[in-house]
């Protein structure tokens, strides 16, 4: 008993303390461009970080992969191996596989049969069905 009224006590406050806080803001911003405002910068902001990140990925995958090689005794044997690919080689590499596996079906012939099927009731374009009945 004495727990639900705690409960109850504590819904009834956070529901008024809501009430107040919401009266505070549309006095504060009635129309409420600040808060659209805050939100397009979450929203950009966000996306800003995450373009960051992805960009500077490869960047901090390949420092990683340089340390573990120095520390394995491995310095520097090949440079090419760990540097980025240019666009150029990366289409190319991309059109070969492309031509690859479009070669790896069979040529099929192009005829197309339609065969007419026999039966030619059916109840899915059969009229009787209709959503609506009009009296005659």
């Amino acid at each position: 008993m004495i727990i639900a009224q705690a409960v109850a006590t504590a819904d009834s406050l956070a529901k008024s303390k809501i009430a107040e806080n919401s009266k505070k803001f549309i006095e504060i911003d009635p129309w409420g461009i600040g808060m659209t405002f805050v939100g397009m910068a979450v929203v950009f902001l966000s996306l800003l970080l995450l373009y960051m990140l992805f960009l500077n990925i490869a960047k901090f995958l390949s420092y990683r992969l340089k340390k573990a090689q120095k520390k394995i005794g491995k310095e520097n044997l090949e440079k090419e191996k760990i540097s980025e690919l240019s666009g150029e080689v990366n289409a190319a590499i991309a059109m070969a596989l492309h031509l690859y596996m479009s070669e790896m079906h069979d040529r099929e012939s192009a005829i197309l049969t339609i065969n007419k099927v026999a039966r030619t009731y059916s109840p899915w374009s059969s009229k009787i069905y209709g959503i609506r009945q009009f009296p005659r």
